[in-house]
């Protein structure tokens, strides 16, 4: 009789049968995929006292890991759509177990039955082009990370390239020619191009004199030549908007993460009257639908429109206070 594999070994066949190689999952992917897996062991061995390799299949119950995904809201504060997609990586995985450790179905339908956790849509975060022109002009292009960051933050404005996208670019992937363009690959492996501004030619052509850092080919990479990681831009966008914040007051109320640079890029198109369907290629989406969100958002499109319509006949009124609360005022 075949004996079942245990939990280390399964996990590994898990990334390496299932998504490598007959999913071929995207890079992005993998790394969404490990980062779960890996605060999932470390919540499971501190709950367990059990060091990950001594973790045994058995103990990834259902009520761990709702106990775990709970955590992740509570010590992390990620929203309920983090978690969703954490628990989307959990299902995944399980799912490839319901087919090589039949014995443990019971266990694994627990898990499967795991519910995503609802949440309210709000509308989506953009920047102006006034608050975009206030964080380009903080990078100081005297020091080379300045003259990265500044390049690395105008591309990223300008293409709406995902962070997955524009951190794994290499000098290859750009075009600066006639029909200038940047070429990424995003979610599914779908490969596009898109294309730049001369203002953004100008900049990587300039970028692209700097002598290459390391062995590597990365566009924008690290201090070592590496590529950059996610924490590493999350980092330099919080640095330069805490600067811009200083000059442009706006910026304060806004939430800014690398994701709302590319909702900028959209919005830009958007107003510009660019097609939903031409801005959902030159995003990437999968679906159109996806692209409406940036409708639902444009206050300056529904004024547009507001504006064309014929308004409702309405008088104001006039408040008459009461004739007994004068005479107790006029007591005071």
């Amino acid at each position: 009789m075949k004996s079942m594999p245990n939990f280390a070994t399964l996990l590994q066949r898990f990334f390496i049968e299932r998504l490598t190689q007959q999913r071929q999952a995207s890079p992005h992917t993998i790394s969404s995929y490990r980062d779960t897996f890996r605060l999932l062991l470390k919540f499971a061995g501190k709950r367990l006292r059990k060091s990950p390799d001594r973790i045994a299949f058995e103990d990834i119950s259902a009520p761990l890991i709702g106990a775990f995904l709970d955590d992740l809201q509570r010590s992390r504060g990620i929203t309920a759509r983090s978690r969703n997609a954490r628990l989307a990586a959990i299902r995944s995985f399980f799912n490839f177990a319901s087919y090589e450790m039949p014995t443990q179905s019971a266990q694994i339908q627990r898990v499967l039955a795991i519910p995503t956790k609802r949440y309210t849509r709000t509308q989506i975060d953009f920047l102006t082009h006034e608050e975009v022109e206030a964080l380009l002009t903080v990078p100081n292009q005297k020091t080379w990370s300045g003259r990265r960051d500044h390049a690395l933050l105008l591309v990223t404005a300008q293409t709406g390239a995902r962070l997955s996208e524009v951190t794994s670019l290499k000098r290859p992937d750009v075009s600066l020619d006639a029909g200038a363009h940047i070429r990424v690959t995003g979610k599914g492996r779908k490969e596009r191009c898109t294309p730049l501004t001369k203002q953004t030619v100008a900049v990587l052509k300039s970028w692209l004199q700097e002598p290459v850092r390391g062995n590597s080919d990365v566009l924008f990479p690290n201090a070592r030549g590496g590529r950059l990681s996610s924490d590493g831009m999350a980092y330099i966008l919080s640095k330069h908007l805490t600067v811009a914040r200083r000059t442009c007051p706006s910026l304060k109320r806004k939430r800014v993460t690398p994701h709302v640079l590319r909702h900028t890029a959209a919005m830009e198109l958007l107003q510009a009257g660019v097609d939903t369907t031409v801005i959902a290629l030159w995003l990437g989406h999968e679906s159109v639908e996806t692209t409406n969100v940036y409708l639902a958002a444009n206050l300056a499109l529904k004024e547009k429109a507001l504006a064309k319509t014929t308004p409702h006949g309405g008088r104001p009124g006039r408040y008459r206070p009461d004739a007994k609360l004068m005479g107790f005022l006029n007591s005071l």
